[in-house]
């Protein structure tokens, strides 16, 4: 599988690029030019596709970075426990455990409909639909 590969310069709010290995969507991006034959340096704030957490980061413009592959999908909740879910994926309806988290633990029940999403192999409940 190629990934596709953007420079520094060409990123935008809402885009999601790797950061060392993980998922990260962009927040905000700042794009300076130094002196006369300086490069153009960017400022990078990006919140994990995963956990949530916030990284910044100094690049200069050239910099390249892939873009992650993400797969959204819906899925049926089978049962909830404490810190795991089970859900079965409604295309193929494979079953598996997820992670819960703190945005959809007082949502979700079983027999409701989730998304989640697959960001380069890992798996992330995001949202009870």
């Amino acid at each position: 599988m190629v990934l596709k590969v953007v420079s520094a310069t060409e990123l935008r709010v809402g885009s999601y690029i790797l950061i060392e290995g993980e998922g990260y969507c962009i927040k905000s991006i700042e794009i300076s030019k130094t002196g006369k034959h300086g490069a153009s340096k960017c400022r990078i704030e990006a919140i994990s596709v995963i956990d949530g957490k916030k990284k910044v980061i100094m690049c200069p413009g050239h910099e390249r970075f892939e873009v992650p592959m993400i797969d959204k999908r819906k899925a049926q909740v089978l049962s909830v426990s404490t810190d795991k879910v089970s859900i079965m994926d409604s295309e193929n309806f494979e079953n598996f455990e997820l992670a819960l988290n703190d945005e959809v633990k007082e949502n979700i029940a079983e027999g409701k409909e989730v998304e989640y999403w697959d960001v380069e192999g890992t798996r992330v409940l995001k949202r009870v639909l």
